[in-house]
């Protein structure tokens, strides 16, 4: 078995050559065995609409029940929806099946012990169980629930749209999202343009990942020519959104972050916020403007809920599109509900969705960039940036090296999911940002070479 395929927040390959019918099963006796040591009795288990993930999940089933766990199936259902069986059925672990955003010929694992994800060292566990292939054995039981009845009846009857009707385009770039976002928001009152709605594991028209502006063009146009009032893109299982106002602008995440945490803040004074080091130093400063506490944290789903859990944080969300509401929710990464409560908002207002953050400072920025570096040396390469520029800067470490500079930073960090180091910077204007972007990517080349 390929150890690559453990990663910090999930357990992901190539299907075919890490993930194989041999390696997915001894994969699904090591998560059974992990379980049961934690005293698991039933597992919800899920898949996307991967070519492999029905395969997958018959092999996990199966495996699960002969490790002794019962298992509910609850079919080909967004991520999402298998976090929320962790709060509302008898379960006490979750498997998903799915390979996110990741390319077509990708599958991969996201796993679930009692209401919280697994990461880190307890990945690196079920590795070990792995090499040491001794397992549980048992008989265990299989159930079905189609769970999408409870899903939109509970958000439904928890989202209260105002008087203002809506049009909405949805764009589920054929990933999972749109067979539970679309009927959700034509329940919630308002008029939906759908595309790509029907999955495709090939990914036909554009690949699932909102993050990527080029994946927004087809949303673009049609947002335009319909005159909608904003669209909502979903990334392949529907943990992570994107958004483009009425004027076909992307509201990038810690922009969304923006928008919730002043809707949030209006009702709940004080509250609590988490954000990851990628996001603009705008969102930090607009939510202590508006009297809330907001940490900055590291990147990952699962790094984030459980820092959530421990400071008791209203939300929190990642410049990836993961937006966790706990505030009226379960406190997990939904886009679909994300987008239910951003239509919430925009319907009890007279302005567009653009209007909403205009009064925010200008600032130049970057996208993420990514730049190849082996998995050991890219964390030598931080670590000797960090510990070379705390001579002269201040250094945010939590997570990289978020380096300060006189009107704006730059941030170097290495990848949770590639070899690569992740690169971000923003400044108060152009000239800034490229002087400080200079600085920062000099060094950089020069460690590499």
């Amino acid at each position: 078995m390929n150890d690559h395929i453990f990663r910090e927040n999930d357990i992901r390959g190539l299907v075919g050559t890490d993930l194989t019918e041999e390696s997915v099963g001894v994969l699904a006796r090591s998560i059974g065995t992990y379980f049961r040591e934690k005293r698991v009795r039933r597992v919800s288990i899920g898949y996307d609409a991967r070519e492999s993930s029905t395969l997958f999940c018959d092999i996990f089933i199966r495996e699960l029940n002969e490790t002794g766990l019962d298992v509910l199936n609850i079919g080909m259902v967004p991520t999402p929806l298998l976090y929320f069986t962790l709060f509302t059925e008898e379960v006490d672990a979750g498997v998903m099946i799915t390979g996110s955003h990741n390319p077509a010929e990708f599958n991969g694992f996201k796993l679930c012990l009692g209401k919280s994800t697994l990461y880190g060292e307890q990945i690196r566990k079920i590795r070990d169980i792995a090499v040491s292939e001794n397992f549980y054995d048992g008989d265990g039981k299989v159930y079905e629930k189609d769970i999408l009845p409870d899903y939109l009846k509970f958000v439904s009857e928890n989202i209260e749209l105002g008087n203002r009707k809506l049009k909405v385009v949805v764009d589920s770039g054929n990933g999972i999202g749109g067979i539970v976002g679309v009927p959700l928001y034509k329940m919630l009152g308002c008029e939906v343009i759908d595309i790509f709605t029907v999955p495709d594991s090939r990914f036909p028209n554009h690949h699932p990942d909102p993050t990527i502006e080029e994946n927004m063009s087809y949303a673009i146009d049609v947002l335009k020519g319909a005159n909608a009032d904003l669209a909502i893109a979903f990334d392949g299982d529907g943990d992570r959104i994107g958004v483009l106002d009425e004027k076909g602008n992307i509201i990038w995440g810690d922009e969304l972050m923006t928008i919730f945490s002043r809707s949030i803040l209006k009702e709940k004074p004080s509250s609590k916020f988490i954000a990851e080091v990628k996001c603009s130093q705008r969102l930090f400063d607009d939510v202590k403007k508006n009297g809330g506490d907001i940490l900055m944290w590291k990147v990952g789903h699962s790094l984030i809920k459980a820092k959530m859990n421990e400071i008791g944080a209203a939300l929190a969300g990642e410049m990836s599109g993961h937006i966790f509401f706990a505030d009226r929710y379960f406190g997990f990464d939904d886009a679909i509900y994300a987008g239910a409560r951003l239509l919430e908002i925009l319907s009890k207002s007279e302005i567009g969705l653009s209007g909403f953050l205009s009064d925010l400072p200008a600032v130049a920025n970057t996208p993420e960039i990514r730049v190849p570096c082996g998995d050991v040396r890219k964390f030598e390469v931080v670590d000797a940036l960090s510990k070379e520029f705390k001579k002269t800067n201040q250094v945010i470490d939590i997570d990289g090296a978020r380096i300060l500079f006189d009107g704006g930073w730059g941030l170097i960090r290495a990848s949770n999911t590639q070899p690569a180091l992740v690169l971000r910077f923003e400044a108060s204007n152009r000239k800034s940002l490229e002087a400080i972007r200079d600085i920062v990517e000099a060094r950089v080349r020069e460690l590499l070479s």
